[in-house]
């Protein structure tokens, strides 16, 4: 009975220690979600990057990049071969496409890819693509940088040609279209330097990003409420239970009469 009860004390122990450990761990996540928001907010204010700040083709971004605001010069690829529309994209509860072009860099040899918005898909053609208006000559734009694409779930072999896709592999789509790309992505945005919705016909309602703290302390509550009731049910089992037993047995008639 005595070896019982420690091996159920030491099972509670490392119970208890291990739902404390992964709450906190829980707890460290959310502040370090935190710290990562305010390092985005930051980026977002500080002064727009141009083309010679961006890296080399075949140089990996720096993670201080993501998410800063850039204006970049230069000229849209018109080759309508090498705009992509990125199918299974929502946006504002509609379905639609993301719309992707090459953007030739001024004075540089590379181009960056740019996810120039968003168009509503035909329902009754789902293979139409709608016309869209690309400026011709100098351009500047102006986006924040993304590492790439959001992704889409593709189900069967993947559809790696044509105009529409599901995803784009920036390595592959280089490859495809003859053109060195960044590591990195635009996501163009409405500005005075960019053109409107109602010019182009796109849309650009884009998300902030996700930094989700609050599923972390949600996880924390339910690791530190499992840690208490584990003590609670060893307290209740062999602490509190057994004294109130013994107290019935005092209490109890035939005990007075014995």
């Amino acid at each position: 009975m005595l070896k019982q009860r420690w091996g159920l004390a030491l099972s509670t122990l490392i119970g208890l220690g291990a739902a404390s450990a992964l709450g906190t761990w829980q707890l460290d996540r959310a502040a370090q979600k935190i710290a990562l928001q305010s390092a985005l907010e930051l980026r977002g204010q500080q002064a727009p990057l141009s083309n010679a700040d961006l890296p080399a083709a075949d140089e990996s971004p720096a993670e201080a990049l993501m998410y800063r605001r850039a204006t970049l010069a230069g000229r849209w690829d018109a080759d309508p071969g090498h705009t992509v529309f990125l199918d299974n994209r929502p946006m504002d509860g509609r379905a639609g496409f993301l719309v992707v072009t090459p953007f030739q860099l001024r004075d540089r040899s590379e181009a960056v890819l740019v996810q120039r918005g968003w168009v509503p898909r035909d329902a009754a053609q789902r293979d139409r693509l709608p016309t869209l208006v690309l400026p011709q000559g100098d351009v500047r734009i102006e986006g924040q940088l993304i590492s790439a694409p959001s992704r889409a779930f593709e189900l069967g072999t993947p559809v790696r040609s044509g105009p529409i896709r599901q995803n784009v592999d920036l390595s592959a789509f280089q490859d495809e279209i003859g053109l060195r790309l960044l590591p990195l992505v635009l996501q163009e945005s409405n500005s005075p330097a960019s053109p409107s919705p109602s010019a182009d016909g796109l849309l650009r309602h884009w998300p902030a990003p996700a930094v989700d703290v609050h599923k972390h302390y949600g996880y924390a509550f339910q690791w530190f409420a499992l840690g208490a009731l584990i003590l609670g049910l060893y307290v209740w089992f062999q602490v509190l239970a057994p004294l109130r037993r013994d107290r019935r047995r005092r209490d109890s008639p035939d005990t007075d009469a014995a």
